[in-house]
This record gives C-alpha cells, structure tokens and sequence, in this order.
C-alpha cells in the first residue's frame, strides 16, 4: 500500500465509523462524493484492499511493446554503437520515432545495446566568454582521423569555426593536415563567408615559425597579412576549446554519418560534407550576443585571391634567364623583338597554386616561362611531424605489394610448392 492509498483508507475509515461526513471526506481527498462512496463500499467489502489499485504489478494499458520491439531492432540493425541521444535523432529523421531519448535510452540498456558509465572527472579550466559578433574570431585546426574506419586510411578533416556562434564556417578533407590544406580552406572560407577578423591556432609551424632569427612569414602567415586578418597564436589546446570540442563531437557523429552515407574515399566526403555541416549548425550553432556580421566583403577578385592563397616561392633568375624549381628549369620565354636582356639577375616569385598551376612574377607582371625536368624532386620527399605517417604508410603499402607480387611470379613459375 503506498501513502497515498493508506491515507485514502484512514479517511474512508472515518467516514465508516461516522466521525466524519462524505462530503468533507471528498473534500480533503480531493475527490467527489460519488467516488468516496464507491470507495466506503470497497473497504466494507475487502477492507484495506478496496484502496489499493487492482492494476499495480500489470502491463500499463499505454505499454507498446512492438513499437519497443521494432525501434530496438533498428537500432540493433543501423545504429548499434551510437548513443542513445544520436541514435534517437536518426530514428526521428528516418523512422518516426517520437518518443523521447530518455526512453529509448531505457529500452537500448534492457536490450543490452548500451551501458550507463560513470563520467570522468575532468580539469576545469576557466570558460572564456564568445566574441559578440560573427567574423570577430575564427578558431582553425585539424584532426587525422580514421574518418572512414577501416574502409580507407586515416585522412585529415580541416574545420574553420566561428568563436561567437559555434558555426562550422568551412570544412574539408585532405590525406595530411599540411599547409596547402588550410590555405584552401582559408580561400573557400573568404569566398563563401568574407574576411574574418582574426584567426586563432595552436602553434604548429604550418602557422609559425620558432626561430627568432628568420623573419620571413610562414606561407600562411603570409596569406592572413595580405588578406588583411589578424594571426593569433594559443598557448594551449584548451584555449582554442571551441574546434577542439568540435572535433570531439564530429569524431563521433560525423564517422557514423559517413557510414550510414556509405561513404569511403576523400573525394565523396568533400562533395557531401557541406550538406552535413548545414545540418550540424542548425542543431548547434548559438545566437550571437550582436546580430551584425562582422566579416568585411572580400574586395578583391577570385584570380588574385587564389594567387594569395598558393604556395610562394622565392628564385632569382640567372644570365640565361633561367632559375630552377623543384626538379625542373624553368626558362623565360622571349622573342628577338624582345630579348628581356633586364630580366637577368632579377628576382622573381614562382606561385605554385593549389590546382597545380604555376605562375613567375616579376613584381605584379606575370612572366611567360617553360619547364624542363632534370631530377628527382626534393620536395616530395621532405616530412615534418603532420605528414611523417602519412609517408610511412605509403611505404608499407609499396613493400606490401612487392612481396605480393613477388609471391604471385613464385607460384607462376612453381605452381603447387
């Protein structure tokens, strides 16, 4: 008997014994006179058994039992690993579902597709207050990830987010996190949204330089000052919280995403990432304290945006007008009219953009050239600290092959030993 029936019983007890009207009796139960003498009728009949409720221990009447069964059927079925919150969010979008996470929480631990664990304690670092408007600040880095799973290698996802309202502003996939990665980022960012006001990174050197001695920017240095934006450097990954905890979450629910998508190579997640960051900002992006956006307009045309964001290189050019580049002599084109016999000893820039097209500046003139290999390109076999596992992997994967191939022309040769 709970406390609520046992005070209905000793109420209804004094209205047997007479030591209190039915009236006052509905009164302080709450209830009306007809019930509280159908309820005298049931203690005269079965004593303290006509309070207590005749369903306790039974099914509830509003129990779906198959509607239980059949969404934990899909989840064992598509979203056996995911948690109960994002397996909730898919089964609303695809399935109907409408109840709450919290239940389905409840059936997936009776199923025994998901356990209650006790979170961490974690540091507590003083919060920082966002910025007021958007464009103000942009956080930048990337995460190598297994993106994929085991269906293709680890792969590096590189995220602009926006410090005011939590938006992921640009996004894209590359094999490593290198420079020519962010500055195309950073080109699709400027397109797509304008200039922002500062950009905020950890201090790899794809963003600084550590020897005092050497002024020369870093080429994305380079790029931000010629845009315009203000380089800021973090001393700590909890100072740029905001991409870090983004990248938490996306190595959750961005990976389950992209399985559920079928999703395996770079070049399917890049065509099919902007619908998904479309969908993750309307679910988590906030309002900003000021509406005004402070992204100034890009002022400048897309040719001479995509020359700020390539790769520059510095050469000087020889008496035969000739410099070399990464295993190749490029050789200044001329006419007899014009032999550019002014152009020797100059110093030019060779602009390697990002599509792979190259470009010799002298100044803002662009110099018509062509190339001629001569040797192995250093370039492609320098590594720093981002890229070194990337180029190991690819050296597994050729010795892998040869000894393939090496077993195969074994058994060609001697079939059966």
């Amino acid at each position: 008997m709970s406390a609520r029936e046992a005070d209905r019983y000793a109420v209804v007890r004094q209205v047997i014994e007479r030591k209190m009207t039915q009236a006052e009796a509905a009164a302080w139960l709450g209830l009306s006179v007809r019930q509280v003498k159908r309820l005298c009728t049931a203690v005269r009949e079965d004593d303290c058994g006509g309070v207590i409720s005749r369903k306790r221990g039974q099914p509830s009447n509003r129990r779906a039992e198959d509607e239980r069964e059949r969404f934990v059927e899909l989840v064992r079925q598509h979203y056996a690993n995911f948690g109960p919150t994002l397996a909730a969010q898919y089964l609303r979008r695809d399935h109907g579902f409408s109840r709450s996470a919290e239940t389905l929480r409840a059936w997936m631990q009776r199923a025994g597709l998901w356990k209650a664990c006790r979170a961490k304690p974690q540091r507590i670092h003083s919060p920082r207050l966002r910025r007021a408007r958007r464009g103000e600040l942009v956080q930048v880095d990337g995460s190598l990830h297994a993106w994929f799973e085991q269906r293709a290698a680890k792969c590096c996802l590189i995220a602009f987010i926006d410090d005011a309202t939590g938006d992921v502003l640009a996004g894209r996939f590359f094999p490593v996190e290198a420079t020519r990665g962010y500055l195309d980022v950073l080109q699709r960012h400027v397109i797509g949204h304008g200039r922002a006001l500062a950009l905020y990174s950890d201090r790899h050197s794809i963003f600084t330089k550590h020897d005092p001695h050497d002024p020369e920017p870093t080429q994305f240095e380079r790029a931000l000052g010629e845009l315009e934006i203000e380089a800021i450097l973090a001393y700590s990954p909890q100072a740029k919280g905001r991409v870090e905890s983004l990248f938490q979450t996306l190595q959750d629910r961005l990976v389950k995403a992209l399985r559920l998508a079928g999703i395996s190579s770079i070049e399917a997640a890049n065509a099919w990432l902007p619908g998904y960051l479309a969908e993750h900002n309307e679910r988590f992006a906030v309002t900003p304290r000021e509406a005004d956006d402070a992204h100034p307009p890009m002022q400048m045309e897309t040719h001479a945006l995509q020359r700020v964001c390539a790769i520059h290189h510095q050469r000087r050019l020889s008496r035969a007008l000739t410099c070399q580049f990464q295993g190749q002599l490029l050789v200044v084109l001329t006419t007899p009219e014009q032999p550019r016999y002014g152009l020797r000893n100059k110093p030019v820039r060779l602009v390697e953009h990002l599509d792979g097209r190259l470009e010799m500046l002298l100044g803002e003139e662009v110099l018509p050239f062509k190339g001629f290999e001569q040797h192995q390109q250093l370039q492609s076999r320098v590594a720093d600290d981002k890229t070194l596992e990337a180029k190991v992997d690819d050296a597994v994967a050729r010795e892998r092959k040869r000894l393939q191939k090496t077993v195969e022309t074994l058994n060609v040769r001697h079939p059966g030993r």
